[in-house]
């Protein structure tokens, strides 16, 4: 079997929050306020090309094996997941709205078949978000339902994708403006963000998603036995998590560890 770098939205979610807050005049407290997000890897300088045409392949390989079977739900929800991957490289907002209602039809065409697979309900509300980036007016209840779906892959199974249920709600609470505008919550985000550490404690996303948000909110007693934790895993997690399936989750992952330790710096008093 292949092995599979594990999704999140939290690249869509900082975009999406940011226009959420202008658009609404959602103004966040000093405290609660995300600093700026520091660049993906294709804005940092990383040249995507490679990362995107491996993208397409899968993409194109899937949609092809949908078109053929398009009542196998592995075949389905597989199509869903690479509908998300290759949004992540669209050039244009009707490239990822095309891109992201195909990996909704996949998804919901899953869901007809298996209501008890967690991976369609995942991967739809994966695809919701791309799709938030683009039909912007929609977007608060869109990120209602990406919850929605979250929550119900949560419930079928909470292991999923290195934890993804839990790892991709902390940031959907973490990111989106807070009530009335829309759902963004500290306590549930801490909540959740943390249990996707307890479920898979191994797997980097997690803990720099939880590390990110401690920066955030200047949490340093908590912030130091991350940051601790997490320079003891990397090397570990080096040698697991090889080849070219995971080399753009690496390149953002190194990335934002060296972003995470330069603003700890700056935070935690010198020993």
């Amino acid at each position: 079997m292949r092995t599979i770098r594990g999704h999140t939205w939290g690249a869509i979610g900082k975009s999406l929050a940011a226009w959420l807050g202008l658009l609404l005049l959602a103004e966040l407290t000093a405290a609660e306020r995300l600093p700026p997000a520091a660049a993906p890897p294709e804005e940092a300088g990383a040249a995507p090309d490679a990362f995107a045409v491996r993208a397409e392949r899968h993409f194109r390989e899937h949609r092809a094996a949908f078109i053929r079977q398009p009542t196998n739900v592995t075949v389905a929800w597989e199509f869903s997941r690479a509908c998300f991957d290759w949004a992540e490289f669209a050039t244009n907002n009707p490239q990822r709205a095309t891109i992201a209602q195909d990996g909704i039809q996949a998804a919901r065409a899953a869901l007809t078949q298996d209501t008890n697979l967690a991976a369609a309900p995942y991967y739809l509300g994966l695809n919701l978000g791309q799709l938030a980036r683009v039909k912007r007016f929609s977007a608060l209840w869109i990120v209602d339902e990406m919850r929605d779906h979250f929550e119900a892959a949560r419930r079928l199974d909470e292991q999923f994708d290195f934890a993804g249920p839990d790892r991709n709600l902390g940031l959907l609470y973490l990111q989106a403006p807070g009530w009335p505008v829309s759902i963004g919550d500290r306590a549930r985000a801490r909540r959740h963000l943390e249990k996707a550490v307890a479920l898979a404690p191994d797997y980097p996303e997690n803990r720099l998603n939880l590390l990110e948000a401690r920066l955030a909110w200047r949490e340093k007693e908590a912030l130091a036995e991350e940051l601790e934790a997490l320079a003891d895993l990397l090397p570990r997690a080096r040698t697991r998590l090889t080849g070219e399936a995971w080399a753009w989750s690496w390149l953002d992952w190194d990335r934002r560890w060296a972003e995470v330790q330069r603003r700890a710096a700056r935070l935690l008093p010198r020993s």
